[in-house]
């Protein structure tokens, strides 16, 4: 099955990101880390995505320190999201950029493998 985002806002998705993540905290467990996001597009903005002590908040606007930043275009993180881009294949391509720590990047890739 298919996760897909269409008809939300952005800050709809990380909100839903949000709760389903605190539905299912199990892949969390293991990680503390502030993952940033710049996304650019149809919808812009910036938000984090807080993992700590086996939960997971979402933020809006930028932190002062994170593990990693991922920019990318509003589609491209939809289809990060929903399983139908790979992480890797879109940072070859140049349709993700990542600032910091690409092993928490491919982390993160790991862990929203879990969710879907």
């Amino acid at each position: 099955m298919q996760i897909t985002f269409e008809n939300q806002s952005l800050h709809e998705i990380f909100q839903r990101v949000s709760r389903v993540m605190n539905a299912h905290q199990e892949p969390l467990e293991d990680i503390n880390a502030v993952f940033q996001f710049e996304i650019s597009g149809e919808q812009r903005g910036v938000y984090q995505l807080i993992l700590q002590d086996g939960k997971a908040n979402v933020a809006e606007g930028a932190a002062d320190e994170t593990e990693c930043t991922l920019i990318m275009n509003y589609n491209d993180f939809k289809e990060l999201l929903s399983g139908r881009l790979n992480s890797t294949t879109a940072y070859m391509m140049g349709r993700l950029k990542v600032k910091g720590s690409l092993g928490f990047a491919l982390r993160l890739e790991s862990i929203l493998k879990q969710y879907r």
